[in-house]
C-alpha cells in the first residue's frame, strides 16, 4: 500500500521534462509483435501499464527488456497466442494486443480487459470489425477464442464511433492482412499517427493516419526498428494545470505543442500566459484564474476526456462558474466527491458538472478512483492549503512516471509513503 503526502500551497518553479506517451507506448509495444528482428523503443515511460504490456509480450514468448526508458523487443521467439486473463485484467487497453496477435498468428485467446472503471468500453466494435476481416469469434466462460480459418484479409470498415482502440487494432491487423483495409470514421488522435509512423518505419504501408479515413495495404512481413515514442500530451496538460492552480511559472521541455491546441486555448481562457519555442512551453499563472464558461469533451481535436478531471481541479479555484460536459465516458465524474471534500463547490447533473470557483481548497484524505481522477486529486492537493493524503495511487502509477520526484525538484512538498 502506497500513498502520497502533499503539503499544498507551494509555488513551483523550474523545468519539467515531459515523459513519453503512455497511449502511444502501449499500442507500439503491441505492434512490435508483428515484426521480425528487434525493435528498440526509446522514450518509453516507466509505468505499471507499460510493465504489464511487457509481461504480455514475455508471456507470448517474446524477449522483452526495459532499461532507462528504452524497451527492446524481439518477437522472433513468439510461441503462443494466448494472453493470460490476469494480465488482461490489469490493463484497460490490453485489448490492443488482439489485433497484433491476429495479424501475426491468425489466432488469439484472451479475456476481457480490466483497468479503470469508467463505464462500459465495449469491445463489440473491435470484434465486429475483425469479423469483416475473416475472424471467427467464440466466447466460453468469459474467454474469447478468435481464429481466422481462411486467413486474415483486408476489408472496408466504417466505425460507428471514432474509437482510438478500435482504429489502432484494425491498423495492427491490417498491416499483415491480405489486400487492403480501409477504416472510415477513424480516430484522429496524435497517438494514431505515432503508431502509423512506427509501423511504416517497420515496412508497413499506411496512408491517411491523422484523418478520418485510413488505408492500409497489407505486406508480407515487417522488420524491427529503432523508434522514439512521442511526448505525452495528457501528462503535459497535467503539469500545465498544476501551474495554473498553484500560480506558478514552469517550463515544459520536449513536448509537442501541435497536439495541445485545444488545451492551450482553455488555459488562455483561464488567463494563463503561455509561450512556445520549438517543443518547449512556458506557462506563467501569476494572475487569478478565470472560469471557463463551457467545456465539452470530444474526440480529437476536441477537448480530451483524459484532461477533464485534471482541469476541473484547477477550475475549482477560478473566479466565476465553469460548466463541463462529459460526452465520452459515463462514469468520469467519480473524482467530484473527493474535490467537494477538499472544499470545492461542484454540482453534477447527469453528464454535466457545474463548478463554482472558491477562494481556497483545503487538504483532506482522499482516494484515487482511476488514473485521471487520481491525477486530478494530485493537482488539487498541490493547490490546496494544508495536508492532503492521497491513497490508492497505483492508479496514478499507470500513467505518471514517478511524479513525486519530478514535483520535488520544482519545490513541491510531496513524498511517497510505503505502508503495510
Amino acid at each position: 500500500m502506497q500513498k502520497l503526502i502533499i503539503q499544498g500551497g507551494q509555488k513551483l518553479e523550474g523545468d519539467i521534462p515531459v515523459q513519453g506517451a503512455k497511449n502511444s507506448a502501449l499500442p507500439i509495444l503491441s505492434a512490435s509483435l508483428l515484426c521480425e528482428g528487434e525493435s528498440i523503443l526509446e522514450n518509453c515511460p516507466e509505468l505499471s501499464d507499460v510493465y504489464t504490456a511487457c509481461q504480455i509480450l514475455t508471456s507470448a514468448g517474446c524477449k522483452c527488456d526495459m532499461k532507462h526508458h528504452v524497451v527492446c523487443v524481439k518477437a522472433d521467439t513468439l510461441r503462443n497466442s494466448e494472453i493470460p486473463e490476469k494480465l488482461m485484467q490489469e490493463m484497460r487497453s490490453s485489448i490492443i494486443f488482439l489485433g497484433a496477435m491476429l495479424g501475426r498468428t491468425g489466432t488469439c485467446t484472451l479475456g476481457y480487459p480490466g483497468g479503470c472503471e469508467l463505464g462500459p468500453r465495449p469491445i463489440d466494435l473491435h470484434l465486429q470489425a475483425f469479423q469483416k476481416m475473416g475472424v471467427k469469434v467464440h466466447e466460453e466462460n468469459g474467454i474469447l477464442f478468435c481464429h481466422t480459418p481462411n486467413g486474415l484479409h483486408g476489408a472496408k470498415i466504417h466505425l460507428n464511433f471514432p474509437s482510438v482502440g478500435a482504429t489502432e487494432n484494425l491498423m495492427l491487423a491490417g498491416t499483415l492482412a491480405k489486400g487492403e483495409t480501409v477504416i472510415k470514421n477513424a480516430a484522429r488522435e496524435p497517438e494514431i499517427i505515432d503508431l502509423a509512423n512506427y509501423l511504416m518505419k517497420c515496412g508497413a504501408k499506411i496512408f491517411g493516419a491523422g484523418s478520418d479515413s485510413i488505408r492500409i495495404q497489407g505486406v508480407k512481413k515487417l522488420h524491427g526498428c529503432t523508434y522514439r515514442i512521442m511526448p505525452d500530451r495528457i501528462v503535459t496538460a497535467t503539469w500545465l494545470a498544476t501551474a495554473a492552480i498553484t500560480g506558478s511559472n514552469l517550463r515544459l521541455l520536449h513536448t509537442d505543442v501541435n497536439s495541445l491546441e485545444g488545451i492551450l486555448d482553455v488555459l488562455e481562457q483561464m488567463q494563463c500566459q503561455c509561450s512556445y519555442q520549438d517543443n518547449h512551453i512556458c506557462i506563467s499563472a501569476g494572475k487569478p484564474l478565470h472560469a471557463v464558461r463551457y467545456l465539452k469533451t470530444m474526440p480529437y481535436p476536441g477537448f480530451p476526456t483524459d484532461t477533464q478531471a485534471i482541469f476541473m481541479a484547477a477550475l475549482c479555484k477560478a473566479n466565476g462558474s465553469s460548466v463541463i460536459e462529459e460526452t465520452i465516458f459515463e462514469n468520469r465524474f467519480r473524482h467530484v466527491d473527493a474535490l467537494v471534500k477538499m472544499g470545492a463547490d461542484i454540482r453534477v447533473i447527469g453528464r454535466v458538472a457545474v463548478i463554482h470557483g472558491v477562494k481556497q481548497l483545503h487538504g483532506a484524505t482522499v482516494s484515487a478512483t482511476d488514473l485521471r481522477g487520481g491525477a486530478c486529486l494530485l493537482v488539487a492537493g498541490l493547490g490546496a492549503t494544508g495536508e492532503t493524503v492521497l491513497t490508492d495511487i497505483a492508479h496514478i502509477d499507470r500513467g505518471y512516471d514517478k511524479p513525486e520526484i519530478l514535483l520535488q525538484k520544482l519545490g513541491a512538498k510531496i513524498e511517497r509513503i510505503f505502508s503495510p
